[in-house]
């Protein structure tokens, strides 16, 4: 465990003494910043023509309108950031040439790669947390239903753990960052776009391709549903980008 902790604390560091994590948070916020006032403006509005230009119809339940769809937001602004915060975990170490001194010494692969997982999972915490702070005016000026937030949170935050665990395991492909965030970001959008592409299809290649949708499975979660298939559906996704790291750098160990 030891091991484990002291490769968490040098990708932690390693974050934030280069510019990615500033960056990767900076940039992460503004967008944010800006996807929740123009969603919470359109719908304030919408609410209010709703209400007093159409003979008093009910009123929508902003709070909750304006976090679902923040949320939907938010998973696909993460769908560039990700691969960001994966691409040097290995493939830094292959370019620096410390990558068999790595797996050499008696930290081991499993706990090598458990370290630097953690410490991106941690970052991406971080940037999930920071949010609050753009969706603290509903708590300002409004009474929020906590609980399709908090399961709102739960969804990004498994979503972006099966993510991650991808994003690491083409890291240990290639020592070239930027090829580790293309095929990174390539694989995470088709995977984002196959609950599109289950619309055209029948049949059980329907129901398969809708259930490899890695998006398809958040929305019970923006709905403040936690169903256990979806939380079972991440679990394993994040496994088995886990897994074929962990094989990756057997076979990496084995060659040199």
């Amino acid at each position: 465990m030891q091991n484990v902790l002291a490769i968490w604390q040098r990708e932690m560091k390693s974050y934030f003494v280069s510019p990615i994590a500033y960056v990767v948070l900076t940039v992460f916020l503004f967008l944010c910043g800006i996807f929740f006032s123009s969603m919470l403006y359109m719908t304030v509005q919408y609410s209010m023509q709703s209400q007093f230009g159409q003979g008093g119809a009910q009123p929508i339940d902003v709070p909750w309108y304006v976090c679902r769809n923040f949320f939907g937001t938010m998973s696909v602004v993460l769908l560039f950031m990700i691969p960001m915060l994966t691409m040097g975990l290995f493939a830094e170490e292959k370019k620096r040439g410390t990558m068999e001194l790595l797996l050499t010494t008696p930290v081991g692969n499993l706990q090598a790669m458990l370290g630097k997982y953690l410490a991106s999972l941690t970052f991406f915490v971080i940037l999930l947390v920071a949010t609050g702070i753009t969706i603290s005016p509903l708590f300002l000026w409004g009474q929020p239903d906590i609980k399709p937030i908090l399961g709102g949170y739960l969804g990004l935050f498994l979503y972006g753990a099966a993510v991650l665990a991808v994003g690491l395991f083409i890291s240990t492909l290639t020592e070239n960052q930027i090829i580790a965030v293309v095929i990174t970001f390539g694989i995470s959008l088709i995977l984002w776009l196959t609950e599109a592409f289950s619309g055209s299809a029948e049949g059980v290649t329907k129901e398969v391709l809708s259930y490899l949708s890695v998006i398809g499975h958040l929305d019970d979660f923006l709905k403040g549903v936690i169903d256990t298939s979806s939380v079972i559906y991440y679990v394993t996704f994040a496994f088995v980008g886990l897994f074929l790291t962990y094989r990756s750098l057997e076979s990496t160990r084995w060659k040199s």
